[in-house]
């Protein structure tokens, strides 16, 4: 496929940039900010930037593969779009967009039980490709329900998150009003009117909604009615007693995402999971803790030859993928990128974001003479963040 993207805009910075421009303040402070004073959000990046990759320049090199296989699927780059809540604020149909450019580039999306789009809207668009994340609801029926719903979509992998036992404490979203229970105020309406574009595309597609939990949802909730409901639905922490069932009940495969401890790691292999994703939820829940990528390598050593060990939170660019893959991510996650492409350039944006990412991705491989995604580690500069090296560079 060819990649086509807009040169305006080569970077994920440059999407931010104007994504910031595009659309009302609250808006973009609920996708760009973390929790508390932002500490783990700008953690989360500055660390993966510190691993560092060495080049192998006369080596023979055959070419550059970026084919990722997961879970019995090859994908055609070892990233995906991950899920993200309320996407539709952002901008109207994003998960629509994102899920279809998705499908059209061969990535996995990842599709929120808080996003503004159904299961079974995006599992059409995807032909049943699409994953699936679960939000933990505090009533069995309501859970196994949202389960059956996604077998019968076909979504190949189930997502369960265990880093939200509680919700994270983030000061914009409550200046803005989008804390539970979320309110508009007047300052949020004169940022709407200042962005007559989004307020039309807003208008034209309708106020954004949970559509996977409308059939859970009275009908005519206010905004305040809307807050007490999902605190009453949601119980989101995890244990083994909550995970059994659902490992019982799906059948497909199973992913925890979350995972910041090799502690967790074990607890996930012991009780059956296929794969778990190392994350800090971008940086939104715990300013206190590590970066994601500090756990990474000593998981993904002395777990990685039991469980499929992915990795999100502060990957912005091909060569961020490039050096979580080289400290031992086989597969890597980001949704704040997405969400910049789709809010910069509405339609285009999955598409425009995917091809840069793919660009970049291809230029580290090639500039280091990477052939295949999983001989990353080979290519690592022992480090700090790391804590080992490559270990076949001499044999290369």
């Amino acid at each position: 496929m060819e990649l086509e993207y807009d040169t305006r805009y080569p970077s994920v910075d440059d999407l931010r940039e104007r994504a910031r421009r595009r659309i009302p303040r609250f808006a973009f402070e609920y996708l760009d900010g973390g929790c508390n004073e932002d500490v783990n959000l700008h953690r989360n990046t500055a660390d993966i930037r510190d691993v560092e990759l060495i080049p192998q320049y006369l080596a023979e090199h055959r070419g550059s593969d970026m084919r990722t296989k997961l879970f019995g699927h090859t994908y055609s780059a070892p990233f995906g779009i991950a899920p993200v809540g309320l996407q539709g604020l952002m901008w109207p149909k994003s998960p629509e967009i994102l899920a279809r450019a998705a499908f059209k580039h061969n990535v996995p999306f990842v599709l929120s039980t808080v996003s503004t789009a159904s299961i079974e809207t995006i599992s059409e668009i995807t032909e049943g490709q699409a994953w699936f994340q679960l939000y933990h609801p505090a009533e069995e029926s309501v859970r196994d329900d949202i389960i059956r719903r996604a077998e019968a979509a076909g979504c190949p992998v189930l997502v369960i998150l265990c880093d939200v036992p509680t919700f994270g404490y983030r000061p914009r979203d409550i200046r803005n009003g989008l804390a539970m229970p979320p309110k508009m105020s007047v300052q949020n309406i004169l940022q709407i009117c200042g962005k007559p574009n989004w307020a039309i595309h807003t208008l034209l597609h309708g106020q954004p909604n949970f559509e996977t939990l409308r059939p859970y949802m009275p009908a005519g909730l206010n905004l305040k009615q809307l807050g007490a409901f999902m605190n009453k639905t949601f119980s989101g922490r995890l244990n083994e007693e909550r995970i059994k069932p659902i490992r019982d009940m799906w059948p497909g495969k199973l992913v925890l995402k979350g995972v910041a401890s090799e502690a967790d790691a074990d607890r996930a292999i012991r009780l059956g999971l296929d794969g778990i994703i190392v994350s800090n939820h971008g940086g939104r829940q715990l300013d206190a803790g590590q970066s994601a990528i500090k756990p990474l390598a000593s998981i993904a050593e002395s777990f990685g030859d039991q469980i499929t060990v992915m990795m999100d939170s502060g990957l912005r660019s091909g060569p961020d993928i490039a050096r979580t893959m080289a400290c031992g991510a086989k597969f890597t996650f980001m949704g704040r990128a997405f969400m910049y492409g789709t809010a910069a350039l509405g339609n285009r944006g999955g598409d425009h974001t995917i091809a840069i990412l793919k660009l970049q991705l291809q230029q580290v491989m090639e500039q280091i003479c990477c052939e295949r995604t999983e001989d990353f580690p080979a290519f690592l500069v022992r480090s700090e963040i790391t804590g080992s090296a490559g270990s076949t560079m001499s044999n290369r």
